[in-house]
């Protein structure tokens, strides 16, 4: 009786869990940790550290004596102090009257990017403090939990690798790859130091050992995308009325005026006083042909006679970019494994391409272009031009100069897509192109490298997806079905802007060529060569 009971009583429990709902979540497996995973985190800490708001921060408190205590602690303790502004601003002398508040503009831009642009490779420690590390973004972007330790220790594997060592020093693996194919050549401290051996050295021919060991996370399709937003031809159409040259019939700044009691001013006589020291229009689409195969349109650029040309970049970062888009939609499949391969063999093409660019003028004019439009950018976010110009103050712009820009291109009739769309163009291109660059994309075969890559830089992807067809109407990431889409796709992205433009004048809307980044210099002086 008792064991029928006690059979009774479980066949009784049985009936109630056969019952009762029991709920299943599928969730995606952990990513495989890959010591390259450091690198992208580095990658993003270093371009925010030399992002417009964070320069006009800097730059606020080198101009402006009243900066708060707390400013001016936060100061020093950056080892960014007037001291050194001052050393370079005499470096950087000018010979014309009344431009000493640009030339301290010009040298602590040119300070700003020296100390800022540069990350230091080293065994002991990341080259950002763990205040900076924010764990919960992170820990999104890798799909797990991780803390600045964990991410240290990454980094130390990456660069303590074999094949990341410089003679004694470390690198990237990347660099150090490409160093070993130089190893005829001894390595040259930069800046040179005082000592007997280090004089030396300055006179043989050798590698600087400064640019292997702290690149500059910095590139040129920032600048690009930055031009084609029309940063440059806005500070153009301004500086022309200063110098009371007329461009068209119907003149919308015929009323600007700056008072010489104020400081935009002064900052403005030296910008035009300084144009001859600045990169033309040309250099620039010479550079942007070279690197990424990039052209700009309009009356400024010339027909461009390239002695090397990246043609096939476009196509290779566009087919990267729809790889990516596969790849999330079999990931999001939590049934499903997703395959790296298409991803990595993308990854690989679009590296080999950046890397067949990185020549001649490479690192040098990225960075001067870089500060010649931040200096626009700090110039236009003065409160004098919001005052003329205006500006829609309910818009939350990220950074204080766009608005000045959206103004302008509202007067002028130009393109009518807003600056913020061209600024992420340019940030998220930055970074996601600088992932490639450095990344040893030539040394792995392992598809997990790119599927972590794929994962972590999603929200740059798709938010570049999505930015460049509000810029442009083409849309990466539909499935290329006819030859007219794949035209499209790979075509350039100024003959879209320009063909936008037109479309926007046929509805009345503008009332100028129909051209994307032509420049206003009509019969203009030649010492204002440059937009």
């Amino acid at each position: 009786m008792e064991e029928n009971e006690k059979l009774e009583e479980e066949l009784v429990k049985v009936k109630q869990v056969g019952t009762s709902s029991v709920d299943v979540q599928m969730q995606r497996a952990e990513m495989e940790p890959t010591a390259d995973q450091a690198l992208w985190v580095v990658i993003r800490k270093a371009t925010d550290a030399i992002s417009y708001n964070h320069y006009e921060s800097f730059i606020d408190m080198v101009m402006c004596p009243e900066r708060s205590d707390r400013e001016h602690r936060q100061f020093e303790r950056e080892r960014l102090s007037r001291e050194s502004v001052g050393a370079m601003s005499a470096r950087r002398s000018l010979p014309f009257p009344d431009v000493e508040a640009y030339r301290l503009l010009k040298a602590a831009t040119e300070v700003f990017l020296i100390t800022k642009c540069g990350v230091r490779i080293e065994r002991s420690q990341l080259p950002f403090l763990p205040r900076e590390f924010h764990r919960y973004d992170e820990s999104s972007r890798l799909n797990r939990n991780v803390d600045y330790d964990e991410v240290a220790e990454l980094w130390k594997d990456l660069i303590d690798r074999p094949d990341a060592a410089v003679n004694g020093h470390v690198t990237i693996p990347y660099l150090a790859l490409i160093r070993r194919r130089l190893k005829e050549y001894g390595l040259v401290h930069y800046p040179p130091q005082t000592t007997e051996e280090d004089r030396l050295a300055e006179v043989c021919q050798g590698l600087l050992l400064e640019k292997l060991t702290r690149p500059c996370f910095l590139e040129l399709i920032w600048s690009y995308w930055h031009e084609e937003a029309m940063l440059v031809q806005t500070m153009n159409a301004i500086s022309l009325r200063f110098q009371n040259i007329k461009v068209s019939d119907r003149d919308p700044l015929a009323r600007f005026d700056i008072d010489p009691l104020r400081g935009a001013s002064s900052l403005l006589w030296g910008y035009i006083q300084d144009e001859q020291h600045r990169l033309t229009v040309p250099r620039r689409a010479y550079e942007y042909d070279h690197q990424y195969g990039l052209t700009l349109q309009g009356k400024a650029v010339p027909m461009l006679r390239s002695a090397d040309s990246r043609s096939k970049f476009l196509e290779a970062f566009h087919s990267l970019l729809y790889q990516c888009v596969l790849f999330y939609a079999q990931d999001d499949d939590t049934t499903v494994i997703a395959d790296g391969f298409p991803v990595l063999n993308a990854l690989k093409e679009v590296h080999l391409l950046l890397a067949e660019g990185a020549q001649n003028q490479y690192g040098d004019l990225p960075s001067t272009a870089r500060q010649e439009m931040l200096m626009q950018q700090w110039l236009l976010a003065r409160f004098e031009m919001r005052e003329f110009l205006g500006g829609r103050i309910m818009v939350p712009y990220p950074e204080n100069w766009m608005d000045r820009v959206d103004a302008m291109k509202q007067l002028q009739s130009w393109t009518d897509v807003t600056a913020i769309y061209f600024r992420d163009l340019g940030v998220y291109g930055e970074q996601i192109l600088l992932s490639i660059r450095f990344g040893a994309w030539t040394l792995t075969n392992d598809p997990a490298r790119a599927a972590n890559w794929a994962r972590y830089w999603r929200p740059e992807i798709q938010a570049y997806i999505h930015r460049y067809r509000a810029v442009t109407g083409v849309d990466l990431s539909t499935e290329i079905t006819d030859v007219q889409q794949a035209a499209a796709r790979y075509t350039q992205p100024s003959v879209h802007l320009l063909n936008r433009l037109a479309a926007q004048g046929r509805n009345g809307a503008s009332r100028v060529p129909a051209r994307a980044t032509a420049s206003l210099n009509r019969s203009r002086p030649t010492q204002l060569r440059n937009p």
